[in-house]
């Protein structure tokens, strides 16, 4: 339990002086001090402290339990599509990927009853993806583990799940958005597809039923625009595909944007890590594209997502319209930066303007700023200058290095 009051106390800031008084818990002192010294200072103030750690650490327990249930009941619900991989994450069933597999791999894994369902050259990252049926009456999870263990030193993947990780747009508004002046530059993004009411540069499909509207693709456009970016180009891995937002989706996506020159590409999706698409990632990362993830909103006791978890990916998590982290806001490997993502407006796939939550939204405010950056040089150097610094000094769990386009934000 100290495990995760700790943690509790390193997610939701209660060491940090401003994101203390936001939670309601007194500000009590450096935020360099150890935790033990932090408690003796408390004193009288202890309990307090004791209820919101309570609150926060039962508050991630929900949403873990929440994630769960969510996965569990996905998997229940389209038993003849999606299957659990070894690791326990939904995946497309019945297939596995080898990425940059020889032909003697192939040809091994055909001998033990895997099946080619398909050949591909991901051509602008350079990246070959073979598709292999599991054999008949054999799991996912088998599967997988026989073909580890047949050919240990290749890349094997399933074909695992992402999701989007924001709360579809609800409930109107009277006022529309001003847009930002115009940023240059195109950005891309892997998403739903904007419905027609939210106009994009261009749009195309890479999951069956694809391009097909959707409210979280439209919001994701909108809040591009109301950035200030002009030009977007989006990439719908979801279509109408139960398995959609796969790994080998999104890999194709990616491929496709860099092929489109985009500098910069947003993903407000989050799942586990994969293979193929950490390939993807750097092969595009090797070739100038700067990639935004969202941190999802699974909470602090989820796995850390990916793709904002890979080297090199911007990491964005989301505050509210009073700059304080959402308590829903999921964990990474490493954090960037935070931007608006609650008492927010975006467009739903009509074009009506509602209000929307989730670190989902955060990404695509941050893609803006890093695509006005390419203008100017070196996109982290000019973030970071940016960056409004909150919480403790410095990089923090919270926040990252800092608030990017608070004011860029159409609020309730």
């Amino acid at each position: 339990m100290l495990n995760r009051i700790i943690q509790a106390l390193l997610v939701f800031g209660v060491a940090a002086t401003p994101a203390a008084g936001q939670l309601g818990v007194p500000q009590i002192g450096d935020a360099g001090r150890t935790l033990g010294g932090v408690l003796d200072q408390a004193g009288a103030s202890l309990d307090p402290v004791r209820r919101t750690l309570g609150d926060a650490v039962q508050s991630a327990e929900q949403l873990a339990d929440a994630r769960l249930s969510r996965l569990q009941s996905l998997t229940r619900q389209n038993r003849e599509t999606i299957e659990l991989d070894r690791q326990g994450n939904p995946a497309r069933g019945g297939e596995l990927l080898l990425t940059g597999a020889s032909d003697e791999d192939v040809a091994r894994a055909q001998a033990v009853g895997f099946a080619v369902i398909g050949r591909e050259t991901l051509g602008a990252l350079d990246i070959s993806v073979v598709r292999l049926a599991v054999p008949s009456r054999v799991s996912l999870a088998k599967g997988e583990a026989t073909l580890r263990e047949l050919l240990p030193d290749a890349a094997i993947s399933a074909d695992t799940l992402h999701y989007q990780s924001g709360l579809a747009p609800s409930g109107g508004a009277r006022q529309a958005a001003v847009p930002a002046p115009a940023i240059a530059g195109s950005v891309g993004m892997i998403d739903g597809a904007p419905g027609p009411a939210v106009p994009v540069s261009l749009s195309r499909g890479f999951a069956s039923g694809a391009p097909k509207a959707s409210e979280h693709g439209s919001a994701i456009a909108s809040i591009l625009r109301l950035a200030g970016v002009r030009q977007i180009v989006a990439a719908d891995v979801y279509g109408s595909d139960p398995a959609g937002g796969n790994a080998l989706a999104i890999a194709r996506g990616l491929d496709w944007l860099t092929a489109q020159s985009c500098k910069v590409v947003t993903i407000s999706l989050v799942g586990p890590p994969n293979p193929l698409l950490a390939r993807a990632v750097s092969a595009a990362q090797r070739r100038g594209v700067n990639i935004v993830a969202a941190v999802g909103n699974d909470g602090p006791a989820a796995p850390p997502a990916y793709p904002a978890s890979y080297p090199g990916v911007i990491a964005v998590t989301g505050v509210d319209g009073r700059s304080r982290p959402l308590i829903e806001a999921g964990r990474t490997t490493h954090l960037d930066y935070a931007a608006p993502a609650a008492d927010l407006l975006a467009a739903d796939a009509s074009g009506r303007w509602r209000a929307v939550r989730g670190t989902s939204y955060a990404a695509p405010f941050v893609a803006a700023r890093a695509a006005a950056a390419l203008t100017q040089g070196s996109v982290i150097p000019v973030l970071d200058k940016e960056a409004l610094d909150l919480g403790r000094k410095g990089t923090d769990a919270s926040f990252g290095r800092g608030l990017l386009c608070a004011s860029c934000a159409r609020r309730k």
